[in-house]
């Protein structure tokens, strides 16, 4: 029965989108901590926003700003509730992966570890 909710949630979820959506990507979690990020200031995210604990932002690849997933673009992340908004952007050398912001909490970021998850957005038109 658990995993018919999730398979109905996660359908109900990803049916509002448009686009080339919904796409399989690695999901793991990162936080404002200075071992995690550019030395310096580990609130600040590559295209310049400053994260604060609580808010639901991700870190996408390369490769999937390419594909549309530029900065701004809200993301539904199958499991999780709500919409991410895409504030920064990761190292070149990975492909097919989001980062999902954890704040402070590195114990819930190293809880999620490394997982595929489904993620869906609406194309800009």
């Amino acid at each position: 029965m658990t995993r018919l909710l999730a398979a109905l949630t996660a359908t109900a979820i990803l049916a509002g989108c448009s686009g080339g959506n919904p796409r399989e990507v690695t999901a793991t979690a990162y936080n404002s901590v200075n071992s995690q990020t550019k030395a310096g200031d580990p609130t600040l995210t590559a295209w310049g926003d400053t994260l604060k604990p609580g808010m639901k932002a991700i870190a996408v690849s390369r490769d999937l700003i390419d594909d549309g997933l530029t900065h701004g673009t809200e993301v539904k992340i199958e499991g999780l509730p709500g919409t991410y908004i895409v504030r920064d952007k990761m190292n070149k050398r990975w492909e097919d992966k989001i980062d999902i912001y954890m704040g402070l909490d590195v114990e819930a970021a190293k809880e999620w570890g490394k997982r595929t998850v489904t993620i869906s957005w609406k194309e800009e038109e």
